[in-house]
């Protein structure tokens, strides 16, 4: 696997699963939550994986067809990246 990839996708990924949760965690208390427009930003600009991995481990934004649609352009595009990318 390409490691410039890798090193641009891992931290957005994490940072992504981490998001969902703490988002899911406070949609639960009635506070600040994440807005949905930087949750949809990171899972196609390469945290995909961690935005879905997010939405199926907290279940949450699963009914929101928007957010299945964010996760596998980002996840096509770190598979489009990982092939062709010659950084």
């Amino acid at each position: 696997m390409n490691e410039t990839v890798l090193l641009f996708a891992i931290p957005l990924t994490s940072i992504n699963f981490l998001l969902f949760g703490y988002d899911k965690f406070q949609a639960k208390r009635n506070g600040w939550r994440i807005p949905e427009r930087v949750l949809l930003g990171l899972t196609i600009l390469g945290g995909g994986v961690g935005g879905l991995a997010g939405m199926l481990v907290f279940r949450h934004k699963t009914r929101k067809n928007v957010f299945w649609l964010a996760a596998i352009v980002g996840i096509g595009l770190l598979i489009y990246l990982t092939a062709f990318w010659r950084g």
